[in-house]
């Protein structure tokens, strides 16, 4: 069996995914993702701090795949990273990509999505992974429209409808 490349995720994925219940897809795709200490600190030390449901969400998946956030090699920052416009997670997300490359990013913002994109990582976002799952077949089809639809319809994922509806018709443009 050939290992799985070094996956690092940013808030962005952990949050949605959390929202929806399918935080299970990650270990199921990627095995073991690695989560930078700022992401854990935003995701769930905050959104605990706020009384936010899909931190504790969270936090219980993390405890129960015993995933542990990771620091960040400040010392190693690419100047692209360090320059670009981004808060300090998406920073130490494309960091510790970068310093373990080859890795995937797991990442939604378009700004850090660009960054990695420059500095030769691949990058992936929240229907990345879903689309992934189905595509496994971890989910299936009336599966993912069902969640793209929920994604859609939510106030508290940023995730713009036109892309979902774009992704859809494209994934089932022979159905």
């Amino acid at each position: 069996m050939q290992a799985e490349l070094y996956t690092v995720c940013n808030a962005g994925p952990l949050l949605v995914l959390a929202k929806l219940h399918q935080l299970y897809l990650l270990k199921a795709l990627y095995g073991y993702v690695h989560i930078p200490e700022s992401v854990y600190e935003e995701t769930v030390t905050q959104g605990l701090r706020y009384g936010h449901v899909d931190a504790q969400r969270l936090q219980q998946f993390l405890a129960q795949v015993k995933w542990q956030s990771e620091p960040v090699n400040l010392a190693d920052i690419p100047a692209l990273i360090e320059t670009a416009h981004l808060d300090r997670g998406e920073k130490d997300t494309l960091t510790l990509a970068y310093q373990h490359r080859p890795a995937n990013v797991l990442m939604d913002e378009t700004c850090g999505r660009k960054v990695a994109g420059q500095l030769g990582l691949p990058v992936c976002g929240t229907l990345g992974v879903l689309i992934k799952a189905y595509r496994q077949d971890l989910l299936n089809a009336e599966q993912l429209q069902m969640i793209f639809a929920e994604i859609a319809q939510r106030k508290d994922i940023w995730i713009h409808p036109h892309l979902i509806q774009k992704l859809l018709q494209e994934l089932f443009k022979d159905t």
